[in-house]
């Protein structure tokens, strides 16, 4: 998206529902794929070869709503593929913290490999050329299909836990995520223009400011679940967000290159409780581990594209600069619900 305002007439208000579309979309379909339980194991490479054509056609027409319509296609595939990869993930890792936490950086390895990938070939012929990203979605969808032959049949029948759902907790959970959402979904959007603002260079820099955060991101996750083993869940989700009030203001307010470590340290702490959530989300809802992976899953990586417009709006008509600022409130607030929780029973 941040390439497709650079290379095309998209300014930064309408840069917002465009990445939010695809987003909305996931929400929607990844709660229903989330409810339907989990023997839909062909679907994870459908999914997410139907993801990787939706990002494909991003640039074929060059127009916003050909684009909007294509970020929508994208994003159903997303959500599509991560409940019963979930389900599978914490099947085959049996339950484990650091296992879930492997799981989870696979996105964050992808999001950070993106704009490496993405950034050359935009910048060597343009939006054209988006057709060529559907390659490593057939990629991984052929290692998927491999993956799910060879584990199929274990997920199966070892797929629904027993013990009571404790919606209450859930919810108070459901909260903290979707302040997260919108917080790195944010960034995710928006960082790599106000890099370019605050740094110079342009595309350049705005490649950079996007591989650090996800890369960083990926180490966070990593984090998370060895931290979860030695400290506990609770007490890593509350740290990491107490920690993450004061990076985002100084990755918005302070000057300088130190933007590019706060950045990073940004990306750290707000990914350490990503994987977290999902594991969490699963044992308080012990009998719908299904429904409780897609809804997490969905909170975390979807809701947040909701509230892009509203941050695209806030930009167009103030400062980028505020727009962000208005993300610290959103980490304080998954502080303070942090104390609200409890591990599950």
């Amino acid at each position: 998206m941040p390439s497709s305002t650079l290379h095309s007439r998209l300014n930064v208000r309408s840069l917002a529902p465009t990445a939010g579309s695809g987003r909305a979309s996931a929400a929607r379909c990844r709660h229903r794929r989330g409810s339907a339980g989990g023997r839909l194991t062909w679907l994870i490479p459908v999914a997410m070869t139907t993801a990787g054509l939706g990002i494909a056609l991003t640039g074929v027409g060059q127009t916003y709503w050909l684009m909007w319509l294509a970020a929508a296609l994208s994003g159903l595939g997303v959500a599509a593929y991560h409940p019963e990869a979930a389900r599978m993930a914490r099947v085959v890792s049996g339950g484990s913290h650091v296992g879930m936490s492997w799981f989870s950086v696979g996105g964050n390895v992808g999001f950070a490999l993106a704009p490496v990938l993405v950034t050359p070939i935009i910048a060597a012929g343009g939006l054209s050329l988006t057709p060529l990203l559907v390659v490593p979605a057939l990629f991984g969808a052929a290692i998927t299909t491999w993956a799910v032959r060879s584990r199929g049949a274990v997920a199966v029948t070892r797929g629904r836990s027993e013990g009571t759902d404790d919606w209450p907790s859930f919810l108070r959970l459901s909260l903290i995520m979707i302040c997260r959402s919108i917080v790195f979904v944010g960034l995710g959007t928006f960082i790599a223009l106000y890099a370019g603002q605050r740094v110079g260079g342009g595309t350049t820099t705005g490649g950079v400011a996007l591989f650090i955060l996800f890369a960083a991101g990926a180490l966070g996750t990593l984090l998370g679940g060895r931290l979860a083993t030695r400290y506990g869940r609770i007490r890593t989700l509350r740290t990491s967000y107490a920690v993450a009030v004061p990076a985002i203001a100084c990755l918005v307010f302070v000057p300088g290159p130190a933007f590019f470590l706060f950045l990073a340290a940004t990306a750290i702490v707000m990914s350490i409780p990503f994987s977290l959530h999902v594991t969490l989300g699963q044992d308080f809802l012990p009998g719908r581990v299904g429904t409780a992976g897609g809804m997490t899953l969905g909170l975390a990586v979807s809701i947040g594209g909701v509230a892009t417009p509203l941050l695209g709006t806030i930009a167009e008509h103030t400062s980028l600069r505020l727009a962000l600022s208005t993300l610290i409130a959103l980490v304080l607030c998954s502080t303070l619900i942090g104390y609200a929780l409890n591990e599950p029973a």
